[in-house]
């Protein structure tokens, strides 16, 4: 729930929005500022003098207002001014590790009134947002570009191992070789990806407007890339055991645990505890395999796979047997019995190249 909180509302302060454009114009001042981003009761029984404006936000008018000694309410969406020069009066026994004023007010409003709040720094010229029991810095779009530049780096460079290693699996599954360590590598690639994609779309959400170019090419890397996740899962999955259980006890495995391919396995209900089951045979189902295949509806390659619960049962199927299967037609048997001959023919020349 918080990092939604925080996500949210960093949209709403993102470059390109009204408020964040009257915080540059705070900034270039060299004003100082409190922005509480919400109103109610609480906020109203902390609130002493000031105004009512109720009025639409405008980066000048938050500029002007700011002026003044006193806070600025506005709405939760950012889009109205509540009120202005306001002097809040917060519980004092409410713990801060803050030592200006401006921002001991600023964090002891937040954690009263459960509100973001905004503090503008007069003499360092930071912008900091306390949300949620945090405090986050709102950085120049430079830097957050910096680091957004380096992760899809990182992302493009796990993106070409995993496409390596899928086409591998391909070959092996075809074959009918598929050991627990192959599975569990292209997982663990996919969730390293993951991770990378997570952290870039927090970047994309604080850079806001400026962050355009870079969310075009998180989609060119990773489109399709989480469907073919979902695929593996369904694909070698012990019964019993779903995808969100074994995102649930991804969530929790560190970086560098992640690395190890036996914590994988256990994870995804495969393997043993001491990951001497790696070399374990497996046989997918051939969901992953079947959803390659140009033309052919996901929804009827799970009514195949769901069929024959084997992707060896689907290579030795004929075209008549296929279309017995309910939703497949003599066309859609055809195109899949002429695109799994293509899939074995490129995996096998790719394998032995």
């Amino acid at each position: 729930m918080s990092d939604t909180v925080l996500r949210d509302t960093l949209a709403l302060v993102a470059p390109g929005t009204v408020l964040r454009d009257g915080l540059e114009r705070i900034l270039r001042g060299r004003t100082g500022a409190i922005i509480v981003m919400g109103m109610n009761r609480t906020v109203e029984s902390i609130s002493s003098g000031g105004f009512h404006l109720d009025v639409e936000i405008s980066a000048a008018r938050l500029r002007e207002l700011s002026k003044m000694d006193g806070a600025v309410v506005v709405d939760q969406a950012a889009s109205r001014i509540v009120r202005a020069n306001v002097q809040l009066l917060p519980d004092a026994t409410i713990e801060t590790a803050e030592a200006g004023m401006r921002h001991r007010t600023a964090e002891r409003v937040a954690k009263q009134t459960g509100f973001p709040v905004i503090s503008v720094s007069q003499s360092m010229r930071i912008v900091s947002l306390y949300v949620d029991g945090r405090r986050h810095v709102l950085e120049p779009s430079e830097s957050i570009l910096a680091r957004a530049n380096q992760a899809l780096a990182a992302l493009e460079r796990y993106t070409s191992r995993l496409a390596q290693t899928s086409s591998g699996l391909d070959a092996l599954e075809i074959e009918d070789l598929v050991t627990v360590r192959d599975v569990t590598v292209v997982l663990q690639l996919l969730e390293m990806v993951r991770r990378i994609t997570s952290d870039i779309d927090g970047y994309i959400v604080e850079l806001g407007t400026d962050g355009r170019l870079v969310a075009l090419q998180l989609e060119e890397l990773t489109r399709g890339l989480m469907a073919q996740r979902d695929y593996l899962m369904e694909d070698y999955l012990p019964t019993g055991l779903d995808a969100t259980t074994v995102d649930a006890r991804l969530k929790w495995v560190g970086s560098p645990a992640l690395l190890d391919l036996a914590m994988v396995a256990r994870s995804m209900g495969l393997g043993g505890p001491d990951g001497q089951e790696l070399e374990t045979s497996v046989s997918p189902r051939g969901l992953r395999i079947l959803s390659k295949i140009p033309r052919l509806p996901i929804v009827v390659a799970r009514q195949v796979t769901s069929h024959w619960n084997s992707l060896q049962g689907v290579l030795g199927a004929t075209v008549e047997e296929l279309v017995a299967v309910d939703g497949m037609t003599p066309r859609s048997a055809r195109i899949l019995r002429d695109g799994l001959s293509r899939l074995a023919e490129i995996s096998i020349v790719d394998r032995y190249a």
